[in-house]
């Protein structure tokens, strides 16, 4: 399959990167950046930095836009760089690329991607969806072109994590995600009700750093920063969740997760702005065009994870 990234790019992101450059299903057309965990900017030379660390210079990068739809600013909450650092990657210092960014835009990307490859192509959002929504708002018909979507994003099930009802992505650009979830677009929302449960903890992080390359080493320390600030913010755990790279896992592999057919919304008025929920105006509709994961095979999951990034940062360098 063809993916096109969309990433906001912390330390998730940094490990769906390299999900998607470790499975052998997937050919990673380009990284398409935006904004949440860290600016747009920083986020994009981390894409490049990743890609470059991970031995693929060759994936193309490409700047989309700075802030939410509705919005003239962006500016990143503290509690973001609480949990990624102030770099978005762990506060680690890696090489900047030897390459810039290219010189098209995101949007124009994503829609020269739907018409070249089709049902062949699936992108995977990991931070807001304002890229995907300006894209489907200049070329509607994509919808019908693009293979699927795969979003990190939402809570159907469960609490959300910024507050009882939201999800973080969700809330950074509400109303683009309501606008690409009532699109039609075939979409699978891989939200906190699968992530949380996929955790990764200290014993599996000293396997990458046991490799002995500069990879294993990065990805490691970029965890780490990320598992303790889990200790603060969700004790309970008992680890970190592996947001970012269980979409990418289901792009490769649906099967790894349950998933409920609804046709779903966000709602962008009153004091739920943010929820994603069931489209009651869709209920009785037999199209659905989403599915939402409510159930995860979390054993399989991991063992998924490990082995393929595992592999990837051996051989990186």
């Amino acid at each position: 399959m063809k993916m096109i990234l969309d990433l906001d790019t912390g330390v998730d992101d940094t490990l769906a990167i390299a999900y998607a450059l470790g499975s052998p299903e997937v050919d990673l057309i380009g990284i398409t950046g935006t904004y949440g965990n860290v600016l747009m900017e920083q986020g994009v030379r981390n894409a490049l930095a990743i890609t470059e660390l991970l031995g693929h210079p060759e994936v193309p990068v490409y700047k989309g836009l700075p802030h939410a739809s509705t919005k003239d600013s962006f500016e990143v909450m503290p509690i973001s760089a609480f949990i990624h650092g102030e770099n978005g990657i762990g506060d680690v210092d890696i090489p900047d690329a030897t390459r810039d960014a290219q010189t098209d835009s995101a949007v124009d990307f994503i829609i020269d991607a739907a018409k070249t490859y089709g049902k062949d192509l699936v992108i995977v959002p990991t931070g807001p969806q304002t890229n995907l929504a300006a894209a489907l708002r200049k070329a509607p018909e994509i919808k019908d072109e693009i293979g699927r979507e795969v979003l990190m994003g939402g809570a159907l099930t469960v609490p959300g994590n910024v507050n009882a009802w939201t999800e973080a992505n969700i809330s950074q650009d509400p109303d683009a995600a309501n606008f690409v979830f009532r699109s039609g677009i075939p979409a699978t929302m891989v939200g906190l009700d699968v992530t949380l449960q996929t955790l990764l903890t200290y014993k599996e992080t000293q396997r990458w750093r046991d490799l002995g390359t500069a990879a294993g080493k990065a990805l490691a320390d970029i965890t780490d920063f990320y598992i303790k600030a889990y200790e603060t913010t969700a004790p309970y755990l008992g680890g970190c969740g592996l947001h970012d790279p269980l979409a990418v896992g289901v792009a490769v592999d649906p099967t790894l997760v349950t998933l409920l057919p609804i046709n779903m919304k966000v709602d962008v008025e009153g004091a739920t702005r943010g929820r994603t929920i069931g489209n009651e105006e869709e209920l009785t509709n037999p199209v659905k065009t989403m599915d939402v994961a409510v159930g995860v095979d979390v054993p399989r999951f991991l063992n998924e994870f490990m082995t393929r990034i595992t592999n990837l940062a051996a051989q990186a360098d």
